[in-house]
């Protein structure tokens, strides 16, 4: 499992990611859930469904590299199917793979479960 998280730094660097982090599950889900709440069919609304769920486990630090690329891909999709203005979305996604690729950094879940162990003897 290991193999998935490519940093969990610390310091300076693991509060820009944990900064970045925050900032993109906050956006995710204040900007999907207005979009589950109007009046449209189910199909159009999975992609904010998906989002919302995304946004919160993004939040929290748990299961990053997967998490983070679903985030790149379903914002992506909003952007290209939905009539809006795309460049938030494309903002959004782009964050998502950035974090996805780096790693969830020394302060989430996953550095906590899945994260280097010093072993003592």
């Amino acid at each position: 499992m290991q193999r998935l998280f490519s940093n969990f730094a610390d310091g300076w660097p693991g509060a820009g990611l944990l900064l970045q982090r925050i900032l993109t599950a906050i956006l995710v889900i204040r900007l999907g859930i207005p979009d589950l709440t109007a009046t449209s069919s189910f199909l159009s609304k999975i992609p904010q469904i998906i989002g919302v769920g995304a946004g919160i486990l993004f939040f929290v630090g748990l299961w990053t590299p997967i998490v983070g690329a679903l985030i790149a891909v379903t914002q992506l999709w909003i952007a290209i199917t939905l009539v809006h203005d795309p460049w938030i979305s494309i903002v959004l996604a782009t964050f998502g793979g950035t974090v996805a690729t780096i790693g969830p950094g020394a302060w989430s879940i996953d550095a906590r479960l899945f994260g280097r162990k010093h072993i003592e003897a």
